[in-house]
This record gives C-alpha cells, sequence and structure tokens, in this order.
C-alpha cells in the first residue's frame, strides 16, 4: 500500500527519493513526502496532499536538498488524507521517521506519551512511533538503542526508515509485518518497500526477514534480530530491468498488461511442459509424495485471487477428484478453523505480501497441514520465504491496481497444478490433448485481442448505465465474479457476478430495459441451460451482451436485438482464461468513457499490506 524510499550517499538524494517515489505510484496512495539531513545537519521536510509530482513541483518552488532522507508515498487509515498526516513525522526537529502498516496499540501508546508533554499533532498512528523513539533516546542518548526499545513495545505490523539529526548518513529500517529491502550501492546505500523503486540504481538488494533492525551507512550495513544479536543477511542480484515499468507506447499499465498476457502466459508455462505431458517436479522436489497423502485441498486467498483459487476447484475436482475448500483469507484466519491432517495448503498472493493471506499461510503452520504451497509472482516476498514450497506464476512485472496478468497466470499456475494432481492421482490420458490446447492458448487470446473494437462499441454502450450484471456457469461463474471486480474496481460503476442459473432466485428482480447483462455463453455442455437462463432475461427486456464460441447464436430468434462477441472454440478447461480476457478489455474502456483513474482507482492499492 503505501511506499517507502530512503538513501544515505554522497551527493544531493532529492531526485533519487522523488524517482523511487514515482517508481512506487501503482501502490496507491493519498499523499507524499520527503525529509532531509541538510549540509548543515539541519532536518527539513515537504509533505503534499496528491501525487508525487504535486511533491515535485513543490520542492522546485521550495528547494530543499540534503544527502540522507527518506520519502513516503501514504494510503490513509488512520487519519484522512492531508498534509497533518502525511508521512514523514519529526519529533523535535531531531528525528524523522516513515511508516507503512498500522500500529495496533497507538492509542495507548498517544496517551502514554501525552502524560510526558509530547504534543501530537496528527491523527494518524505512525506518529506516535517517532515520539516514542524521541523518549527512549533522551533516556539512552543511543539512535539504534532507542529504536530497539521502541519496537519492544509496538503491536502491529510495520516497517519504517528513520534518520536522526545527530547521526547524519545513517538510516535505521525496521521490518516487522511489512516488506521492506535494502539497496546495496557504491559508497550509498538505500531502504525501499518494493525493489522496483530501486531498480534504476541498483541490482544488488538484501530482504529484510521479520523483526529486522538494519542500521544503514554510507558504506556499510548491520543487520540485528529481535534480540538485538547481529546477523548475517545474503545479498541478491535482480534481472530486472527498470525499462520493465515502462507504459511504451500505451496510454495506461493495464492496457500495456492486458496486451501482455499472451508472453505471460508463455513465460508461465516455459520449462513446466513438454509437447505432450508436463515436465515431473514443477512444484517442487518434496511435493509428489505430499501430492500422493493429499486428501483435500484448502484454498486461501482475497480479491482477484480468491477468484482464481476458486476457478481451481472445478479443474481440481473435476480432474483429480481432489475435494476443494476456498475461503478468503481474512474470513479464515478469525474463525477458529478446522484442518485435515492430509489436506495441502495453498495460498494465492500476487505480490506475496498481501496481509491477510500472509497471516493465514503462518496460522496454516500451527494446524498441522500435510504441506503448505504459495503460488505468488514475487520470488522474494514474505510468503515464498515463509511457505513449504512455493510456485512462481511469473507474470512479470504488473503495475495497474486491477490485476490483469497475474490473475491470468495464477489461472495457468492452478491449471497445472490441477493436471499434476490427477496425474499423480490416476492414469491420465488425456494430458496430451490438454497440453496441446494450453500451447495453444496464447495465439487464441492474441486473436481475441485484435478484436478489441467489440469491447470499446460495448462500454459505448454500457458506461452510461449505474449497474451491469455479469453471468456464467461452471468455471464462468467466477469468471462473472471478476469481471464484476474489475468494472467496480477501475469504473465505479456498480457491478454483481452470479451464476446463471441463479438469476431465478432473486437477480431476476432487477431485470429491466435500464438493466445491462453481460453472459457468458460458451458452447459446451451448459450450452442449452445457460440459453435458457438467458431468455429468461430477454423476456423481461433486459439488455444481453453475450460472449460465445455458437456460430448460430446471432439467428436465434430471441437474440437477434443482443450484442454478440464470437470468441475462438477452446477446450473446455481453458474457457475461464480465455473469456476473461474480453470482460478485462470492456472494464478498461468503460473506465475510459467514464474518465475515471484507471491505473490508481480511488481508495485502492496495488498491495494490501494492512488489515
Amino acid at each position: 500500500m503505501c511506499g517507502i524510499v530512503a538513501a544515505t550517499a554522497k551527493r544531493n538524494i532529492v531526485q533519487l527519493l522523488i524517482d523511487g517515489l514515482k517508481k512506487l505510484e501503482y501502490r496507491g496512495y493519498d499523499s507524499a513526502g520527503v525529509a532531509l539531513l541538510n549540509d548543515r545537519q539541519e532536518l527539513q521536510r515537504l509533505r503534499v496532499v496528491g501525487k508525487v509530482q504535486e511533491l515535485e513541483n513543490t520542492l522546485k518552488a521550495t528547494p530543499i536538498s540534503g544527502e540522507t532522507g527518506i520519502a513516503h508515498t501514504r494510503w490513509a487509515t488512520h487519519g484522512v488524507p492531508s498534509e497533518r498526516n502525511a508521512h514523514p513525522f519529526i519529533s523535535h526537529n531531531e528525528f524523522a521517521l516513515v511508516h507503512n502498516g498500522i500500529i495496533e496499540n497507538h492509542v495507548s501508546l498517544r496517551e502514554k506519551l501525552i502524560t510526558h508533554d509530547y504534543k501530537i499533532q496528527s491523527d494518524t498512528d505512525t506518529e506516535v512511533v517517532v515520539h516514542l523513539i524521541h523518549y527512549h533516546y533522551t533516556q539512552s542518548k543511543d539512535f539504534l538503542k532507542a529504536i530497539q526499545q521502541t519496537v519492544k513495545e509496538l503491536h502491529g505490523a510495520y516497517a519504517l526508515a528513520i534518520i536522526c539529526k545527530a547521526y547524519p548518513n545513517r538510516i535505521i529500517a525496521v521490518r516487522r509485518g511489512s516488506p521492506l529491502v535494502l539497496g546495496i550501492g557504491n559508497n550509498e546505500n538505500y531502504v525501499a518497500s518494493d525493489p522496483l523503486a530501486l531498480l534504476s540504481i541498483t541490482k544488488q538488494f538484501i530482504y529484510l526477514e521479520e523483526d529486522d533492525i538494519a542500521d544503514i551507512s554510507i558504506d556499510h550495513i548491520s543487520i540485528y534480530d529481535a534480540e538485538s544479536r547481529l546477523i548475517e543477511r545474503k545479498s541478491r542480484m535482480l534481472s530486472l530491468q527498470h525499462d520493465a515499468v515502462e507504459r511504451g507506447e500505451y496510454r495506461h499499465y493495464m492496457l500495456k498488461e492486458i496486451m501482455e498476457q499472451p508472453e505471460s502466459i508463455a513465460n508461465c508455462l516455459e520449462g513446466r511442459i513438454s509437447r505432450n505431458h508436463i515436465l515431473p517436479g514443477i512444484f517442487g522436489p518434496a511435493t509428489e509424495t505430499i501430492f500422493k497423502k493429499t486428501e483435500h485441498i484448502q484454498f486461501i486467498a482475497c480479491g482477484t485471487s480468491f477468484h482464481a483459487c476458486m476457478i481451481a476447484r472445478y479443474w481440481i475436482e473435476s480432474l483429480a477428484g481432489i475435494p476443494c475448500s476456498v475461503e478468503i483469507a481474512s474470513e479464515f484466519r478469525y474463525r477458529n478453523p478446522a484442518s485435515n491432517p492430509n489436506s495441502l495448503f495453498v495460498a494465492l498472493s500476487q505480490s506475496g505480501e498481501t496481509a491477510d493471506t500472509l497471516a493465514a499461510l503462518r496460522l496454516a503452520k500451527d494446524m498441522h497441514y500435510l504441506h503448505r504451497l504459495v503460488v505468488c509472482n514475487v520470488p522474494e516476498s514474505s510468503m515464498t520465504r515463509i511457505a513449504d514450497s512455493y510456485f512462481l506464476t511469473r507474470a512479470g512485472i504488473e503495475i495497474g491496481v486491477a490485476s490483469t496478468k497475474a490473475f491470468i497466470t495464477q489461472l495457468i499456475s492452478l491449471l497445472l497444478l490441477a493436471l499434476t494432481m490427477a496425474k499423480t492421482k490416476k492414469a491420465f490420458p488425456e494430458e496430451e490433448n490438454i497440453i496441446t490446447a494450453i500451447s495453444e492458448l496464447p495465439l487464441q487470446i492474441q486473436s481475441v485481442l485484435k478484436n478489441e473494437q467489440t469491447m470499446i462499441d460495448w462500454a459505448n454502450d454500457l458506461h452510461i448505465n449505474q449497474y451491469v450484471t455479469f453471468v456464467g456457469r461452471g468455471t464462468l461463474f467466477p469468471v462473472a465474479l471478476e469481471a464484476a471486480l474489475k468494472m467496480k474496481e477501475i469504473s465505479y460503476l456498480h457491478a454483481d457476478g452470479y451464476p446463471a442459473g441463479e438469476l431465478k432466485h432473486g437477480p431476476l428482480a432487477l431485470v429491466d430495459s435500464d438493466m445491462p447483462v453481460v453472459a457468458t455463453a460458451p458452447k459446451d455442455h451448459l450450452y442449452e441451460k445457460t440459453l435458457s437462463n438467458l431468455e429468461e432475461i430477454h423476456a423481461r427486456g433486459g439488455k444481453l451482451f453475450i460472449l460465445t464460441d455458437s456460430k448460430e447464436l446471432k439467428t436465434h430468434s430471441s437474440f437477434k436485438e443482443a450484442h454478440i462477441f464470437t470468441m475462438p472454440s477452446v477446450h473446455p478447461l481453458l474457457l475461464a482464461p480465455l473469456y476473461t480476457i474480453p470482460l478485462q478489455l470492456l472494464a478498461y474502456y468503460v473506465a475510459i468513457r467514464k474518465g475515471t483513474d484507471v491505473d490508481q482507482p480511488r481508495n485502492l492499492a496495488k498491495s494490501v499490506t494492512v488489515e
């Protein structure tokens, strides 16, 4: 959610900090700020409500400079977006601090500080931390020790970066529950909540572990654990290029990422399938034994990832005969769930930092699950580091808040899991035909993308409505849920998703001439039943928009006035990923017509690292 960038160097780092914040804009935020130690070792700070560009403009009008500094983009949790609630926070002109996460016991800490004559200026949970550091510093006069004492009093999940007037060219960083990385430079070092912020200046990173405290200077980094013991963390080289986060020719990152999906699927499949079978061991060397023992699968996820898990349940139960449960992480972790000792726990997250899913993964460790498998897009994420094994989706960097290619590669990854499970449990003669069909999917998606004009035309009709309903059957019911979520996320148009067979149990009451219904109707074993459901909508005057591979539907007497988009025919297992593509385009073009901020929709963040 929020973004942190910090640096200490032998040069003016203002532009470095601003450029880093711009790389983190995709995470979502409502205010931005920077604090620096100037050449007279004075703390200087600027904060604005709004975009990083406004902060940069303010810096040009009121220049400040420094060789050590911290910067932040804030997504409001405690306190409305305002300058006084924006980071960094300062205590007694001696300490400046930025914070991602939530301090759960901030009320009691605030009361304690007030009794010691500290004046709290903001509504945030963050400000108490910088004052608490100052309080402990007055006792010890030791920067590091003051922070070590402070974090012992904090409850919650947080990442912190702190600078101190008395200690120039030094930053202390703390990680508990929220991601934080250290970037290693040439006579300069950096801190960020995401390595993307620093890719243009370094490829060498240290990923902080839970409860690490890092003491960072220009030419040295010391890391301490929760017991204040000096420890070693390996540095890693990232192969990503900073231009991977550029929009190129596209108007928005979301459109770019929609168009990249054929390539993302190919990357997901590379080294995992041959011409006619799935390669062994792609889920890890120990998983074949684990899969043989598996009698149940517990899927845990949030948002778009939850919809991917719902689709996976259809695949695994039909192919492998293994019962599956799918649950939203925030519900699972708070309801005292029971576990089956022969149950495989599968957690899905695009970022690998999703707070509720990460907490559920930790909870599962003590619940005697057979194994904990993570499906994720980020190799060095918190979830991949604590799981028993993990499978990378290889979607590539996704900047748009509304997930597109990360979702599609999740689906492909989960289909590979279903096929691997099926092979483990029984003879599987269908494997060759399915692998051939999966290999052809990128080309079929390309053909859909080339016909985006139809979705532009649909958007021209739909954007004037107050609501829209998406319907589907089988694996296309979760696709309807995902399509509705995309529409809500970026266009702010109210949307719902339903199983088509469920319309007569309530939603049909909404249907009239002002009610658009977007339906998926592939010519599969449920085709005739789906048509019957669409007949019910037609009979009540509903406006129909239909995705189908049926050639004769356009001549059907009930659907002559319907908007119809002809889809390629695919293997039934691939309906979900294929039919998702035009619905992503539809949401995008409705948002364009409504003039919303497509890549950074209001109130939302890309990486949900707090509850």
